[in-house]
């Protein structure tokens, strides 16, 4: 089991090698149906929940590539886990998980 932190180190153990960037990431795309009902509910105000849900399974898809990542460097952990999102194209955007691969004594 992969280490994964937001932190630069690891309580009780010590980083031994870097062993480089380790990342993933998924391209995602809003559906019709979903804007359409997102349309209402901007109307009455309210959390969106159809794409809380997207976002989450996105950032999860995207953290699991990452590891996947890690692990085919060797990695016993990732350290400062960051996630980011860009617009790749009207209505869509990529979710990326990104941090240092690392092995620990």
């Amino acid at each position: 089991m992969i280490i994964v932190t937001t932190t630069d180190t690891i309580p009780d153990r010590q980083i031994a090698e870097i062993l480089g960037v380790s990342r993933g990431s998924t391209v995602r795309a809003r559906n019709f149906g979903r804007d359409v009902f997102a349309g209402f509910k901007n109307l009455v105000g309210g959390e969106i929940s159809e794409y809380t849900k997207l976002q989450a399974q996105s950032r999860e898809e995207a953290l699991q590539r990452m590891l996947q990542d890690a692990e085919a460097l060797g990695a016993d952990a990732v350290v400062n886990l960051r996630f980011t999102t860009s617009t790749i194209m009207q209505g869509a955007s990529e979710i990326l998980a990104y941090g240092t691969a690392v092995t620990l004594k």
